[in-house]
């Protein structure tokens, strides 16, 4: 079986045509992270005095410097360094999720010519720090050929309504904002479904590290001076910032940047690092992820959905067991912001609507 992997690459190049080699970026990431060049080298797998030669022609490319260095002090970067660590953060937490999703097309494909039909679990959901962990489980069990495709929250619902997948993954507020995320849901849902919880999840305010601007609730955000990123249009966490402003009785029309949209949590965590702006929305693991501070401000059901007669099949066994492994819950639950809840439980549509409705 074929795996295909895509990855976001940078070529930096002069008006010479002379070219910045692959270990620039690698090397700035774990300068930042091991705080000496010599710890950084053995990360990236060079020798102490390559890197040091290496940092030198960089610096000399770009004219400036971007590492300081002192005895006694270890090293870390420059405002130059640290911007370029952060675009290329930037860029892969935008590029990430659709890269995923067309190399899981263009292996479906590859093995389908080479091995013929197989059984195979397809997952259409919304993108989420869980489920790419359970995608990084799934790489582990060989006997079942599985492609996970990330799309909105309904359309994800959708797809599985229309045949296009086995298992949809989508997202419902906790409590009184439940209801309107489940009336969007409505059409595709039916009394065949099994729901099959999965966690609940933090949202919140993505901020600076140590909150300079002291945001203690969106209505701060109102402030001169605040930069906003927000979520693209259509996904369900942008829907669930909207239904907090308004019952906070903040305009959209009042937040700098609420129409500056960003793709996932990731790229929005990574937007608020690099200085761009003072909040951002989205989850918890986001903000840890890049060191920043979180203000949770409410949580979310992160469910999977399948047909019934799915159950039935090898794929559903192997997902099953899965999500009520004791060391797949350990490792979702080390996530901020992230719990199992009911993993590897099926629920009728019934019991699940209940769940959301009044928890």
């Amino acid at each position: 079986m074929l795996k295909v992997r895509l990855h976001p690459q940078w070529e930096l190049r002069n008006q010479a045509g002379e070219e910045v080699d692959q270990y620039c970026l690698p090397l700035l990431l774990a300068i930042e992270e091991a705080g000496t060049l010599s710890r950084a080298a053995g990360q990236v797998g060079i020798s102490y005095r390559h890197a040091w030669n290496l940092l030198k022609r960089w610096e000399a490319w770009f004219g400036a410097a971007l590492v300081s260095l002192e005895r006694g002090r270890g090293a870390g970067l420059t405002p130059l360094g640290t911007r370029l660590i952060r675009a290329d953060q930037r860029v892969r937490a935008r590029l990430t999720p659709q890269l995923i999703s067309l190399a899981a097309e263009a292996e479906t494909e590859l093995n389908r010519l080479l091995e013929g039909p197989a059984t195979l679990l397809r997952v259409h959901a919304s993108h989420g720090f869980a489920i790419a962990k359970l995608r990084e489980r799934l790489e582990q069990h060989h006997q079942v050929r599985w492609e996970l495709q990330f799309r909105s929250r309904v359309d994800a619902v959708a797809s599985l309504a229309q045949a296009n997948c086995e298992v949809a993954g989508f997202h419902v507020p906790c409590g009184p904002f439940a209801e309107e995320a489940i009336s969007q849901y409505q059409p595709w849902l039916n009394g065949h479904q099994r729901v099959l919880p999965f966690v609940i999840r933090t949202q919140g305010l993505i901020l600076p590290a140590g909150n300079p601007q002291r945001i203690r609730s969106l209505t701060d955000l109102r402030r001169a001076g605040m930069r906003f990123v927000n979520r693209q249009s259509g996904s369900g966490t942008r829907a669930l910032l909207d239904r907090l402003l308004a019952d906070q009785g903040v305009s959209s029309t009042e937040l700098n940047g609420y129409h500056h949209e960003e793709f996932t949590h990731s790229a929005v965590a990574a937007f608020v690092a690099s200085g761009m702006a003072e909040a951002g929305f989205g989850v918890e693991t986001a903000a840890r992820e890049f060191g920043l501070d979180f203000l949770p401000l409410a949580h979310e059901h992160y469910s999977l959905l399948c047909w019934e007669d799915f159950l039935d099949s090898e794929p559903a066994d192997t997902l099953l067991a899965l999500l009520g492994s004791e060391e797949f819950q350990h490792d979702v639950n080390a996530m901020p912001g992230y719990r199992c809840y009911h993993a590897g439980e099926v629920f009728t549509l019934d019991r699940a609507l209940v769940l959301w409705r009044e928890s």
